[in-house]
């Protein structure tokens, strides 16, 4: 059975995007093929920042004939009825159809319809250009002069190119021609943007990966992340620190490089004065960047691994360079926003609540805190808390929301409450409250 390889080539894809549009492609083309009676065995989809590829295997070479039995008017019915039934199946004559007997209901004509089956490349030739016309982008950008005509490609950044092939694993396969505005499929693709920018030429699937391979491109998507956190987990035991494992990065980086290139960079140890949390936050969001703990105490150190995108000359040092400043000017507006927001006491900032609108029909953050308060003095009896300790956790389980660190970093509401808490005094169960009242944040969180 013979297989098909589509990669559509551009320049960069959103990390965010590349998963969900690898999925819709495979979904897309095959929900088609099956639509026009092509069933295949098997498909999956790839994505790296530079494109987008699909393979399906197994793939008939050519549709079923078709035969078709439709019922037609009454023999002896109007002739305009007769007329719209000719029309609608083709026939050039009522002595074209059969007739169906019925001693019940009257006789019937009846239109025997065949229609021959098409080689499977030319239903792709017609397929594909529609879906890559329709593909759902959730952001797309027209470009160069075609743009300005109507009816343009629309892609999420400019497409450069499209292979496309068809054919047997025993035979040289066939390029499935067509034309997308201007782009002509070939059987031409490009490795890496900078290591190896040079012109390949594929074949089927297999021959497409291995070359790929050569030229500093690994495909698949779950291969580079398994090479970043294992390469990342190594890196940071060579010396003796653990990797603070963090999926959600993990799964971006890889949709970031090509070639991943694990290295190690530091930052000045003063910044461990602030909370960990912010220290990665900080290094996560800024810089995409994973952040590594000392098992023997199980706080962070003064490490971070990066991801690059190419095996540099120097062996990364310009690289890690420039990941060090960036974080430490990130580290400073951080300890600078900590440190300010120490100066001012949770209960203190409440008073601007008052000013903020919760919901135009419930009143401001300030009514709502003291809705909450009331109810959690009402509620506490009845499970054995302390009334007075949870009044107070109440009132101040929203005050880190006026804080800078949680306005520069939203998913550490609550967290910080716990630590600015605790640094004023409060009891160590209402800073917990601060945290925990938003849980559970999930259904693997805890309740």
């Amino acid at each position: 059975m013979p297989d098909l390889l589509l990669e559509l080539f551009s320049e960069e894809i959103p990390a965010r995007m590349q998963a969900k549009a690898a999925d819709d492609l495979r979904r897309m083309v095959t929900d088609k093929l099956v639509a026009e009676g092509l069933v295949y065995e098997g498909a999956k989809a790839f994505a790296t920042p530079r494109r987008l590829a699909l393979t399906v295997h197994g793939i008939p070479p050519r549709q079923a004939d078709l035969k078709d039995e439709r019922k037609g008017p009454r023999v002896g019915g109007p002739e305009a009825a007769i007329a719209g039934f000719l029309k609608a199946t083709g026939l050039s004559s009522i002595e074209e159809a059969q007739i169906q007997r019925d001693p019940k209901k009257g006789d019937f004509y009846i239109a025997l319809i065949e229609k021959p089956g098409r080689a499977t490349i030319d239903v792709l030739a017609e397929i594909l250009p529609v879906i890559i016309r329709t593909f759902p982008w959730p952001k797309s950008m027209r470009w160069g002069a075609r743009s300005a005509k109507s009816g343009s490609l629309s892609w999420v950044r400019p497409l450069h190119a499209i292979t496309c092939t068809f054919g047997l694993e025993t035979e040289e396969p066939d390029v499935v021609k067509f034309n997308v505005d201007g782009i002509e499929t070939g059987q031409t693709t490009f490795g890496h943007r900078f290591m190896a920018p040079q012109a390949i030429s594929v074949r089927r699937f297999e021959d497409y990966e291995a070359k790929l391979l050569e030229a500093n491109v690994v495909l698949d998507a779950e291969r580079r992340k398994d090479a970043i956190v294992t390469d990342a987990r190594t890196l940071a035991q060579a010396q003796n620190f653990e990797l603070v494992e963090d999926q959600a990065l993990s799964d971006e980086v890889s949709g970031l490089v090509e070639w991943p290139v694990v290295l190690m960079g530091s930052f000045d140890k003063e910044f461990l004065s602030i909370p960990g949390e912010v220290i990665r936050a900080t290094i996560r969001n800024n810089q995409k960047c994973f952040v590594v703990r000392d098992p023997a105490t199980d706080k962070l150190a003064n490490k971070f691994v990066l991801t690059a995108n190419i095996e540099a000359s120097d062996g990364g040092k310009a690289i890690v360079d420039g990941n060090e400043r960036v974080i430490r000017a990130r580290l400073s507006d951080a300890k600078f926003f900590y440190e300010s927001d120490l100066k001012t006491k949770l209960e203190d900032r409440l008073p601007k609540f008052d000013q903020i609108v919760f919901h135009e029909k419930l009143g401001t953050q300030g009514e709502r805190i003291k809705r909450i308060e009331r109810l959690a003095a009402e509620i506490a009896p009845l499970v054995d808390a302390d009334v007075e300790k949870t009044k107070r956790a109440a009132r101040l389980a929203k005050a880190d929301l006026l804080t800078e660190v949680v306005g520069e970093f939203p998913e550490l509401q609550g967290l910080m409450g716990k630590y600015y808490a605790l640094a004023q005094g409060e009891d160590a169960s209402v800073a917990a409250a601060s945290e925990e009242h938003y849980k559970p944040q999930g259904p693997n969180d805890r309740v």
